[in-house]
């Protein structure tokens, strides 16, 4: 393999495929990318065998070829070097750098031994652009879990049924749930990794652009363009979510995002992590009372806030309640309870597409 490319493009790319590679992986050449020199581009592909990335890049080609090289040498190498064209030729699995003054030699693996991404047959695909689709995810991934225990909360439930799509997370605490509107007629119900998301996020532009989602069994296929990103699905049943969110309430509450959440925030400064974070909220009339207290002292927060229906007393983990909080983008929000030992769910007003729930602490009365 002989070829000519430019500096930034390749390291852009390279950082784009690098987030398929798992440092937790024990199989040395999955720590590597495989170069693969045609048709006038540099194909990289990187894969953990649980997600992968093909992305392409044009270069000037001399001579076709491949090679497997590690993944983290050749990106600071790459991205060290000045922005000016960069030659590279491979011979017997060994890989010459040349760029202005700077000269490497690395030795690199047999790109037979790289493992194939999955071929994908019996696919369906349907479209979603691509703001929406990291909105979603920035609204939901970080309500999955990371206990192995329970794979299937570690991932985000995508169902589609009758033209809405729902991504939903839970991890037994706190469930998010984001709903886009979309034009696809079939149903679906699949369960993709929180880290294939997570890593999606990282690369995909805040544009109304369209990208395309294809499922087929075991796997889903996100293709933005000159990156294609691989996932195997969780397999498992997924919590029925619906029945979890009550649609009757005792009591509701109005209150000012910013001031809500500050007020969280400066209470939870006193929490204790050993206590669960816990955080006591008293409803009354037109304020919630905030309180907080551990073998440091305590806080007393008042926020002012527009009340219907009964008053009450309940605690949370304040990490639960204000991560859900954290992203919502609205002036005000509603809070809705069904007594002290029911989940809060919390609403953005104005945003009719988006639900967050936390699960209370239970707490002895005399403990408010």
């Amino acid at each position: 393999m002989r070829i000519e490319i430019n500096q930034r493009s390749l390291a852009n790319q390279i950082n784009i495929a690098q987030k398929g590679i798992s440092s937790r992986s024990t199989i040395q050449i999955l720590r590597g990318i495989l170069l693969e020199a045609f048709d006038g581009r540099l194909k990289l592909t990187a894969t953990d065998l649980e997600i992968g990335i093909e992305t392409y890049v044009e270069c000037n080609i001399i001579e076709e070829g491949s090679i497997v090289i590690d993944s983290r040498i050749f990106g600071d190498i790459i991205k060290k070097l000045p922005n000016s064209p960069i030659h590279i030729a491979v011979e017997d699995n060994k890989m010459n750098i040349k760029c202005e003054n700077s000269e490497f030699n690395i030795i690199g693996n047999n790109p037979l031994e790289y493992p194939e991404l999955p071929t994908i047959i019996n696919q369906m695909s349907f479209t979603m652009p691509k703001d929406l689709l990291k909105s979603a995810i920035r609204h939901t991934v970080f309500a999955t879990t990371e206990d192995e225990t329970r794979p299937i909360l570690t991932g985000v439930l995508l169902e589609i049924y009758s033209g809405m799509a729902s991504f939903v997370a839970l991890d037994g605490y706190r469930l998010a749930l984001r709903n886009i509107p979309i034009s696809m007629e079939e149903d679906i119900k699949i369960v993709i990794p929180n880290r294939a998301l997570i890593e999606l996020n990282k690369i995909l532009e805040d544009s109304e652009e369209e990208l395309n989602i294809s499922i087929a069994p075991g796997h889903v296929i996100f293709n933005i363009g000159e990156t294609l990103l691989f996932s195997r699905l969780l397999e498992g049943q997924f919590l029925n979510y619906r029945d979890i969110i009550r649609k009757d309430h005792k009591t509701t509450v109005l209150v000012n995002k910013k001031e809500f959440q500050d007020s969280l925030e400066r209470a939870s400064l006193l929490a204790n992590e050993e206590k669960a974070n816990l955080i006591r909220l008293n409803i009354r009339e037109d304020k919630i009372i905030i309180k907080s207290n551990s073998e440091m002292g305590n806080v007393n927060e008042e926020v002012y806030s527009n009340k219907n229906g009964e008053e009450l007393d309940i605690a949370f983990n304040s990490r639960y309640i204000l991560d859900g909080i954290k992203i919502m983008e609205t002036e005000e929000i509603e809070l809705s309870f069904m007594g002290s030992l029911n989940p809060c769910i919390i609403k953005p007003i104005g945003d009719e597409n988006y639900t967050y729930l936390a699960l209370p602490v239970r707490l002895a009365q005399e403990d408010y």
